[in-house]
Formats: C-alpha cells, structure tokens, sequence
C-alpha cells in the first residue's frame, strides 16, 4: 500500500477534531499528499486551509461549494489619509451601500451575465436553469459571511481596495449536483473519476464557476473605483491588480507527477506568483509572492484562519471587545452584533501565520484597514 504524505506548515498545534480530519482524508490509496496551511481550521468533511493532491479522483469537498472564492485587490492614485475625514469614510460607506448589493440585485435593475458566461451552457438541465434563475441577480454582490470589501494603507501611505467574494449560490448548486453522481471512497468522502464523463462535467462546471467568482469581484472592484471617481475624483491605477483564487481544482505537475490538486481555503504559490493573504477585519493583510515548495504543492494560506467557530465566537466575543478591536477603522457600528463572528479575537493572529510559512511565501506588501464594508 502507497502511503500518503502528511506536511505540515502549522502556526499551533493542531487540535484534536483537526487531526483526525487530516488522518481521515490521508485514508484513501488515490490521496498522493496533503499540505497543512498554518490557517487550518475544522470544516465539514475536508479541513479549511489544506491542499489535497490526488492520482485519478476529484473531491469536491476539497474545493468546497464556494468554488472559486477569492481575492482582488487595486491601488488608487491617491493617499490613505483621504479616508482620515469622517465625511469622506461616511460618504464611500453611503456609496457602497448605493453600488455593491450584499445577496441579490432586484429584479428591476435589469443586471445580466457577461456573455462569456451567460453562453457557456452548464452540464446538466437543473443546473441551468438555477444559473438562468439565480446567476445574474447575485452577479457582483459580496455575500455574507467573512466577505468584505475593505480600503486599506500601504506602508508607504498609499490607498489600496480589498475584495473577498466568491461564486454565491452557484458554487454551493454545482458541488451539490456533482456529489449526487460521485462515489465514497476510503475516507468515506465523495470522489469522481476524472478521466470520465462525470468528471470532465464537473471540471466543466468548475471552470464556470472559477471565471464567475473572478468576473463578479472584478465587477465589484469597477463599481468602488466608480463610487471613489465620483465622489474624491480618485482613479484606480490598473496596472497594479492582484488577485487569486483560494478554492479550486486543476492538473498540476509536482516532482514529475501530474496530480490533481485541490485547494480548500489555499492560494497558489508558485515561485513568483502573486497572491493575496488577509487578516480579520481589524488586522493586517498582505500582497505576497510564492517561494514554489514543492513540499507543499507550491501552495500557503489564504488568510489568518477562524481561532473560534462562529458559534462560539457569537457566545465568547462581546460588543465593547469588537468596538475596541476596531479602534481607528470605520465600519457600521449598526451591524456590531451580526458581525461578532467576524470580530478579530475569532481569528489567528495574522503575524504567526505568516512567520509559519516563510517557507511557502515572502510578503512584499503590508496593508493596514480603514474602513470595512461587510453585510454581516
């Protein structure tokens, strides 16, 4: 029997419930290895913050149903300090609230899909007709959750645009769908086999899914840069995008082997590919460029990683510890109890996770917030 190799880049020593989750995916005689990301956190069936390379099989839970979720980032031709006026942060939360739906866009607002997706016929008639439905009513808006949009500081004082946002609804349907067709493998987790007619679909869907998640945040990062045009008579410099997924499947070639690698809350980081790396709310972020570990499938962290679930979070993390956490950024201060989930204290400290992957990543630019815009 192959035995499947176990790397690991952690920030702290991995509880219990995350361990045997580890031990759990490594089961199956298909799993070639799997790199532990110091953001690791529990997560059904497949942790968060792992990538997981496989000889034959696809696992969507290793992607996860947010397929395609990710980062983009844009610097604008104007210092931080433009946000230091309560006017100025009161009027771009005003315009965000204006330009980038939370859930859905109203019917009436008549929003279609770019023709590059609304072209691309889905694998199966349910599928389609939800992305007839739903696809375009969530097209451009951020979602729940730990998505944001934020404006942050460079070190030098310059003004930078953060957006965390995924595929929405459509990823969730086109993993459910998929694992309808699939089979358990040894760990007792749904596989497919790539080189056949599921799994060819499936990697179709994905693929969709992967160029929605992209194309809405760009979107997204169109409407902020609108709303600063607008309202400060600031202009994005486009020569400056970076961006990257954090949950997706693709043919890879590590140490001479071609593999399937999935990455579940995990950024490439090939030698010299660029990626994006946030904190909390409260917390630094980071620009990075990867190092290419073959160890660890030239993969690192897509963030800081949840210290606390969001239940407990709910439960341990008070309003006057979240009002002081975010001292000196602006955020809505009427959303304060539906964002304890997302209050710093429920996450790892960025710094260690960082200095835990020096070997997979090299930051070249720090980020500070000011101001956060998240929908709960």
């Amino acid at each position: 029997m192959i035995r499947t190799e176990v790397h690991q880049w952690v920030a702290e020593p991995l509880s219990a419930d995350v361990k045997q989750a580890i031990d759990r995916l490594a089961r199956d005689e298909d799993v070639h290895r799997v790199a532990v990301m110091p953001d690791v956190h529990l997560s059904k069936e497949v942790c968060v913050g792992v990538a997981l390379a496989t000889r034959r099989t696809l696992c969507p839970a290793a992607v996860g149903g947010d397929i395609g979720c990710g980062m983009a980032a844009v610097a604008f031709e104007a210092p931080a300090e433009l946000l230091a006026d309560a006017a100025h942060a009161a009027a771009l939360l005003e315009g965000l609230y204006e330009t980038v739906p939370i859930m859905r866009h109203r019917r009436s607002a008549g929003v279609q899909l770019p023709a590059s997706l609304a072209e691309r016929t889905l694998s199966d008639a349910a599928l389609e007709a939800t992305k007839e439905r739903e696809a375009a009513l969530q097209f451009g808006t951020l979602g729940r959750g730990n998505h944001f949009v934020e404006l942050q500081a460079d070190d030098a004082g310059g003004l930078w645009l953060m957006v965390h946002s995924g595929s929405r609804g459509m990823g969730q349907a086109i993993r459910q769908a998929h694992e309808r067709k699939g089979r358990r493998n040894r760990a007792g987790i749904t596989v497919l086999e790539a080189d056949s007619d599921a799994g060819r679909a499936y990697l179709s869907d994905l693929e969709w899914a992967l160029d929605y998640a992209a194309r809405s945040r760009e979107r997204m990062v169109a409407r902020v840069a609108e709303v600063l045009a607008a309202r400060f008579g600031v202009r994005a410099r486009e020569d400056s995008t970076v961006a990257c997924h954090h949950n997706f499947v693709r043919r890879e070639t590590h140490e001479g082997q071609a593999l399937w690698v999935h990455r579940k809350g995990a950024i490439s980081a090939r030698a010299g590919e660029l990626g994006i790396i946030p904190g909390s709310m409260g917390t630094a972020s980071f620009h990075v460029e990867g190092r290419g570990c073959t160890a660890a499938l030239c993969t690192s962290s897509h963030g800081a990683g949840r210290a606390m679930s969001r239940s407990v979070a709910r439960r341990r993390i008070t309003g006057a510890q979240l009002s002081d956490a975010m001292e000196g950024i602006w955020f809505d201060r009427r959303l304060s109890r539906r964002l304890l989930e997302e209050a710093p204290g429920a996450y790892k400290d960025i710094g260690q996770v960082m200095r835990a992957q020096r070997d997979l990543t090299r930051a070249i630019r720090r980020l500070t917030p000011l101001l956060v815009f998240k929908g709960g």
